[in-house]
């Protein structure tokens, strides 16, 4: 069993491979987060050691007059009885005030790991995987019971935490706040790295040393969005890509978050990670229990690229789920770079003869063929074919892309509602909007109520008749703006600050429905883009349109910061029409992730279409590679202005596939690049040169790049075997 617990000394430890995590039960049953770090194997946590300052309050029931909440490493800091950090869990009672104040009740350990209720979350294969702890604890002067969950993956050096809040009292009880987890470390010697962007430049990687006070980031715009994404690391000051320690973070959730350090006049830090508190707040009625979402829990001491690679691989194994989970993903062109608007049955049925002639498996039809929908500003919300662009519905263009062979697409953004379309002059009352208040529109649009039974139940409808009558086999499920007038027709005055949440367990119902009613069809998520890439996504879509942004040297910059946490099998990335590098550098940038193409294949030049071939070539045989292999980034773009450079390790580390990219000119007389992840023992054939390399070689002294790539958006793949 990989959690034990010492009854003499009430503590508990988690064991992962790479890791312990310990919590003691204190006096009067304070529950104190010890440590989380590399694996240890005793526990000399007899001594608690704290230290008091003359404005810190006591409880006096405890025996060590230096103890006190507000500057113990409390485990889930509570608000108001003491802890003056800030709070995990707030609740309102029915008395008015938020004094919230839990303590140790119980604890069970059993193999395996829960579900949670309505939320999506990471999974055991079976269980022997896993194991968990769940500790009971009670507020005795309000009834409120809040359950900390703990599961552990003893091989993979991962932890899990959710919490689950329930009211035993007789009167209702208001979360104002709940994050998912809280870990107090005894030191602010950390850097803080986030992921921060906007539309077409997300994710890019942001680090900065800790300081005293408040700093994170947060989303409050019903997304986990653009502009910040809920992933969040501590790394110790110095740690590198190969070495030092890392704690990666990352929120099971596609709404608001908020991920926040906060050091202390002790020069500790408190980080906190949950559903964010603004525009946030619960009822329970008695009896009721609410499910926070949870959060993955990493931590490694090899460095931040390892810290990386632990939760691609914890993603594809125990995240990602469904038929595409191990299957393996067509090769795909989507219509949209190509046509935009400007489509029709014929236009499309040449795109396909093109692109089938090229190796291309799948044709996907984007934005534009339902409703009345030519331009923007109408349709969302008909999801009924145009047949002015269609004549005849979807089937003869469906069959005839399978006649030919080839696997079809659709495009959909379920969530959304335009003020021109029948669904809205039939139901003006099922968008977002606060009563007495004109709405926002964004994008000639607004969001749909997914909060409401009603609402998803007529969407559903619409997209169930057009995937049941048609052979569909990918369905591109978009997110094209951000919730504002933030509101629900169907919930009372006091329980309008439930509406976010309550919107996203709306579309995760949605969601489930889709995937569980049509295992076969491949789901990809898409948000503007990359949006909404976050795990809880990847639990039904396992693989997400990384960004609108298509140019591959501003690709680089995105696919590396989304690297952090999400594994390359999840990262949609296509070749695309512009011009600013030529196609083998588009191909090589895109092969980083799930392949595919945006453009016009009638377009292409008889050359292009000729590197086309040969990119096809190579995206199948190096599927199973870039699919199961380890990520290695040699050289980031965020710290070199000169040149990128990256690999991918099969697992038995018998094949690598090294890439770089010249994002601008530059003289260097003599240039070895280092490769990672490497056999020093074995010997390795290089496609380049026909020459033979050992590892120990490749990752001492290097492989020689000097006049190789060395223009402008000029790049280079090379393969090495065993």
């Amino acid at each position: 069993m990989s959690i034990y617990f010492d009854e003499q000394k009430k503590l508990f430890r988690l064991d992962t491979s790479g890791s312990s995590y310990v919590i003691g039960i204190y006096d009067q049953g304070y529950l104190l987060g010890l440590y989380y770090g590399g694996r240890i194997e005793d526990m000399h946590f007899d001594r608690f050691m704290t230290r008091i300052n003359s404005f810190s309050p006591y409880n006096p029931k405890v025996k060590d007059r230096e103890f006190t909440p507000d500057s113990a490493p409390m485990e889930y800091g509570c608000n108001g009885a003491g802890d003056f950090r800030i709070s995990a869990l707030c609740v309102r009672n029915a008395n008015g005030d938020n004094v919230t104040d839990i303590r140790y009740a119980a604890h069970r350990i059993y193999k395996g790991k829960p579900a949670i209720a309505d939320m999506p979350a990471t999974y055991a294969l079976d269980e022997a995987d896993c194991t968990t702890l769940e500790i009971d604890t009670v507020d005795r002067v309000t009834g409120l019971e809040v359950t900390l969950v703990y599961t552990v993956f003893e091989t993979q050096s991962v932890m899990t935490k959710s919490v689950r809040v329930h009211n035993a009292s007789d009167s209702p009880l208001v979360i104002e706040r709940v994050f998912s987890a809280c870990n107090d470390f005894p030191t602010m010697d950390f850097d803080l790295i986030t992921l921060h962007g906007r539309h077409a430049r997300e994710r890019h990687i942001e680090r900065r040393a800790l300081v005293h006070g408040l700093q994170g980031v947060s989303s409050k715009r019903g997304a986990s969005s653009h502009n910040q994404n809920p992933f969040a690391a501590l790394v110790r000051s110095g740690a590198t890509e190969e070495s030092g320690e890392a704690y990666g973070f990352n929120f099971v959730y596609s709404g608001n978050f908020s991920a926040v350090a906060e050091c202390d006049y002790n020069a500790s830090t408190r980080f906190l990670m949950g559903i964010n508190p603004e525009s946030f707040e619960w009822t329970l009625q008695s009896g009721e229990t609410f499910f926070a979402p949870e959060v993955v829990c990493v931590y490694t001491d090899k460095g931040i690229g390892e810290m990386s690679r632990i939760f691609h691989r914890f993603y594809n194994r125990n995240l990602i789920r469904g038929t595409f989970k191990d299957a393996k993903r067509p090769l795909l062109i989507n219509s949209w770079e190509a046509a935009y608007f400007d489509f029709d049955t014929q236009k499309l049925l040449d795109f396909a003869d093109e692109a089938k002639a090229l190796g291309i498996e799948m044709l996907v039809m984007d934005d534009g063929w339902f409703g009345k929908r030519n331009d923007d500003t109408n349709s969302l919300g008909d999801w009924y074919v145009n047949t002015d662009k269609l004549p005849g519905g979807l089937r003869p263009l469906v069959d005839g892309v399978h006649a030919k062979g080839m696997k079809f697409g659709i495009w959909f953004e379920p969530e959304m509602i335009s003020p021109d379309s029948d669904l809205f002059r039939a139901h003006p009352d099922w968008h977002i909007h606060v009563q007495g208040r004109d709405p926002m529109l964004s994008r000639h649009q607004y969001v749909i109520d997914m909060s409401r039974e009603d609402v998803r139940a007529n969407i559903w409808q619409q997209m169930y008749k057009i995937l049941s009558e048609n052979d569909i086999d990918y369905v591109k499920w978009d997110f094209n703006r951000h919730i504002s007038d933030a509101g629900s027709v169907s919930l009372p005055s006091e329980r309008q600050k439930e509406f976010f949440h309550r919107y996203m367990l709306g579309t995760y119902a949605l969601l489930e429905k889709f995937v569980s009613t049509f295992p076969n069809i491949l789901l990809e998520g898409c948000s503007g883009g990359g949006g909404r890439f976050d795990p809880a996504m990847l639990y039904y879509s396992p693989q997400i349109w990384t960004s609108d942004h298509t140019d591959p040297i501003e690709r680089l910059f995105i696919q590396f910061g989304t690297s952090m946490c999400y594994p390359t099998s999840a990262q949609s990335a296509h070749v695309s029409a512009c011009d600013r590098t030529g196609y083998e550098t588009k191909g090589n940038v895109a092969m980083w992730g799930t392949f595919g193409y945006e453009l016009d294949p009638r377009k292409l030049t008889a050359e292009e279409k000729e590197i086309v071939r040969r990119q096809i070539q190579d995206y199948h045989k190096y599927y199973d590679l870039h699919r199961r292999g380890d990520l290695y980034r040699l050289v980031s773009p965020f710290e070199n202005r000169h040149y990128a450079a990256w690999e991918i390790v099969s697992p038995e580390k018998d094949e690598c596939l090294f890439t770089l990219v010249c994002l601008r000119h530059f003289f260097c007389g003599s240039l070895y690049l280092r490769l990672r992840g490497l056999d020093p023992d074995k010997m390795y054939t290089c496609d380049l040169d026909g020459e033979q390399y050992s590892g120990n070689f490749l990752m001492r002294v290097g492989y020689n790049m000097t006049n190789l790539a060395n223009q402008d958006g000029a790049s280079i793949q090379i393969f090495f075997h065993a």
